[in-house]
């Protein structure tokens, strides 16, 4: 049957479904099973395309909850590494269309798979993000969970981050609170989340917990969000490394950009047994 191919950035792991080489329907049910760990070839999403359109790129990004993704950094990432890997561009820079816009990948060196892209424009205004709230923008709001006050910066870069600067993050952070954060009642899409920990002015670390995913072991928009909200906070300057579970990606930040730069790994192709896709 058709076939699949698996990349990660850090840990991060998608599968990139190609249309013209597989014919699997992208059902919820499907994306669902395709990236359960236990029933199906397991990842944390899947990356549909190139779908051509004009001449032009275009991406379908997929949560494992079946859900469509507006943006995702190490899936942009990989999907480039994909379309360089197969000869689907052969100039170094190039545009991919998502669902919110164009963005544009360069690939930087290809001996070790290090691709840069420009995640473009990052708004902290709550109808762009969006966040129900009449200020102009969600920065150190206080919300409550569990008895517990947490200050709360929200940032958009396509897709909705909320950032909680933290004394020391940790998965048990992460994970107790994340869920209750993506789907609390100021997120009518949900939401990304983020702790951040300022380690100096050119490093941060963060914990990760990913709308229609889980507990992450590295995200790049969640480094771009979190990076842009330790920024304007002025904790850190333009350049900053962000260190993670998986690993560790450069984020620039220029004027209201966010460029991410970091590596892409190949780890295999397959197919899809013929009664497994429902």
């Amino acid at each position: 049957m058709s076939g699949f191919y698996k990349y990660h950035g850090l840990g991060n792991d998608y599968i990139v479904i190609d249309p013209a080489k597989c014919s699997v329907p992208m059902t919820e049910e499907n994306i669902k099973l395709i990236c359960h760990r236990n029933l199906g070839v397991g990842s944390d999403g899947i990356l549909y395309g190139p779908i051509s359109k004009s001449g032009e790129i275009h991406l379908k990004i997929f949560n494992p909850d079946g859900s469509e993704a507006e943006k995702s950094g190490n899936g942009l990432r990989i999907f480039a590494q994909y379309l360089w890997d197969q000869k689907y561009v052969t100039d170094k820079s190039f545009h991919i269309h998502t669902k919110v816009g164009p963005v544009e990948a360069t690939i930087l060196n290809e001996n070790n798979n290090l691709i840069k892209i420009d995640m473009g424009e990052l708004s902290f205004t709550p109808q762009n993000i969006p966040v129900l709230s009449n200020s102009d923008e969600v920065i150190n709001h206080e919300i409550i969970l569990d008895d517990k006050s947490f200050k709360i910066n929200c940032v958009s870069i396509g897709n909705p981050h909320c950032v909680i600067i933290a004394d020391s993050a940790s998965k048990e952070l992460a994970t107790k609170y994340g869920p209750k954060i993506e789907n609390h009642k100021l997120f009518p899409n949900r939401t990304n989340v983020q702790f951040m920990q300022i380690i100096d002015r050119n490093n941060i670390k963060i914990e990760i917990w990913e709308r229609g995913a889980g507990y992450t072991l590295a995200s790049g928009s969640s480094s771009v969000g979190a990076t842009a909200v330790a920024h304007k906070h002025g904790m850190v300057d333009s350049n900053v490394t962000v260190h993670m579970q998986g690993g560790s990606v450069n984020v620039e930040i220029k004027g209201n950009r966010a460029l991410l730069i970091g590596t892409v790994s190949r780890v295999m192709e397959g197919n899809f047994s013929t009664n497994f896709i429902n």
